[in-house]
């Protein structure tokens, strides 16, 4: 008879979900912040890619405080998510929406992150996994800062560029 799938493998297959998924949006975020034409946007992708590494770091940490090897599996939500912003990024190159759109695409994956690290944060709570509760509930604070840093620059001018055109 198969092993009964617990809370706690519910929890190790999504951590190494969001494994990869973190470590996939490491490599897209350079390929972002090239695109984008505000300087404002280029340094909001280059600040993520420094705070994501971290989160790579946290992860493999989380993976230690439960006894498991840091590996990913594949995640599907992020692959479509990062295409669209590489879709954003071709269909809009030189055009004034640009930098509005790789902000939407940007929050798309915040939103993906904030989702994952609060269920991991709940999850690890339940568990018992003091420390990786910790790691997880830093990092979700952080995602959901960068989403509303992220929020206020396209309110602030990249929305009202695209606008003005």
């Amino acid at each position: 008879m198969p092993q009964a799938k617990t809370l706690e493998t519910l929890f190790h297959e999504t951590l190494k979900d969001i494994y990869y998924a973190e470590r996939k949006i490491l490599k897209a975020l350079p390929k972002m912040a090239k695109g984008a034409t505000t300087p404002e946007l280029k340094a909001a992708f280059e600040k993520h890619r420094d705070e994501t590494e971290v989160h790579v770091e946290r992860l493999q940490g989380v993976f230690e405080a439960i006894g498991k090897p840091a590996r990913g599996k594949t995640c599907e939500a992020i692959e479509g998510i990062i295409a669209e912003g590489e879709e954003i990024l071709e269909d809009f190159k030189g055009q004034p929406a640009l930098d509005a759109g790789l902000a939407s695409a940007a929050q798309a994956v915040e939103h993906y992150e904030i989702a994952r690290y609060g269920t991991l944060a709940r999850w690890a709570k339940e568990l018992g996994y003091t420390d990786a509760h910790k790691l997880l509930v830093a990092t979700l604070g952080e995602e959901e800062a960068t989403d509303e840093a992220l929020s206020a620059l396209a309110e602030r001018s990249l929305n009202q560029s695209a606008l003005a055109a």
